[in-house]
């Protein structure tokens, strides 16, 4: 059974004359492997999954699996608007071999949370494998309670959610819970979620230096807090950039700075304007220079 704890990566989908990157889908897996990320997600919000259809996501996934090659477990998003569907999505990508399912409650449709309940239910009766609940207010119309969840995580395939609320004193009671595992979904809020007793992140955000991602959730884990806070406020003014923009906007920019994927969307997603680019490259530039600096003092005798 998959752990679900750590930092786990919501990979982009790179573009190339509208196609498929696999070639830099590729290197960012590896990448990814090698700072010790947890885990890899696919066809989430980061990667552009209402943009893809089925075959370019088929496609996207087999070179993620192909690439990580068993050295990190990989969960497949499942979203849409109606439960019918979800359920032959879910029923289809557990074909795959993944450590889980990614859900969201149907988006548009706002259904009550009995309606969530049945949904999940159902979604778990056709593919019985692991399942992460994507708690995602603000793109689906429809929040998951706590007691909504308390409920659900009855099913043992309910191992852990996603939690994009936004509210502290609801994360604290999501971890307050016990289980299901909470992974924080909200970047800037990595830190504080972690001290307070989430198991992990799935944070986009960690595509920029994967490695001081991996080394954050490690100081928090091992109580090295001054540590933890310290990285963190490196990465800071860099992910609240990534997040200035509609997502995955920033991040694909950033990432096309280092020459990892080009620089391409699928309308309605628009590449940043200029001085947003310029901004988001100084912090880039501050991030590594800080690294650089960190790392020569720690190798500079006394």
């Amino acid at each position: 059974m998959t752990e679900f704890s750590g930092v786990w990566v919501p990979i982009v989908t790179p573009l190339r004359d509208d196609r498929v990157d696999r070639p830099a889908v590729r290197r960012l897996v590896e990448r990814f492997v090698q700072a010790g990320c947890a885990g890899i997600v696919v066809g989430a919000t980061t990667g552009e999954a209402s943009a893809l259809d089925q075959d370019e996501k088929a496609v996207v996934l087999d070179t993620v699996l192909e690439a990580a090659g068993g050295r990190a477990p990989v969960l497949m998003g499942v979203s849409g608007t109606d439960t019918r569907t979800m359920s032959a999505q879910a029923r289809h990508w557990a074909r795959q071999p993944v450590a889980g399912l990614l859900v969201t409650p149907p988006s548009y449709v706002r259904p009550s949370q009995e309606g969530c309940i049945r949904h999940f239910e159902t979604i778990g009766a056709a593919a019985d494998v692991p399942m992460v609940l994507y708690n995602i207010g603000y793109r689906t119309g429809v929040a998951l309670e706590t007691q909504t969840i308390a409920r659900l995580a009855r099913d043992p395939r309910v191992q852990a959610i996603k939690e994009c609320g936004g509210d502290l004193n609801r994360l604290q009671e999501l971890i307050s819970l016990g289980r299901p595992t909470v992974l924080c979904g909200e970047d800037a809020w990595a830190f504080t979620a972690l001290c307070a007793g989430a198991g992990g992140v799935i944070a986009a955000a960690a595509h920029v230096r994967p490695d001081l991602w991996v080394s954050l959730a490690n100081a928090v884990r091992d109580q090295r807090l001054n540590q933890a806070r310290a990285l963190f406020e490196r990465l800071l003014p860099v992910i609240r950039l990534l997040f200035a923009q509609p997502n995955p906007a920033p991040l694909k920019a950033a990432l096309a700075m280092s020459g990892e994927i080009t620089d391409e969307l699928r309308l309605p997603m628009l590449a940043l304007a200029p001085a947003e680019r310029e901004a988001l490259g100084q912090a880039l530039d501050r991030l590594q220079a800080s690294s650089e600096a960190t790392r020569h003092a720690a190798t500079t005798p006394n």
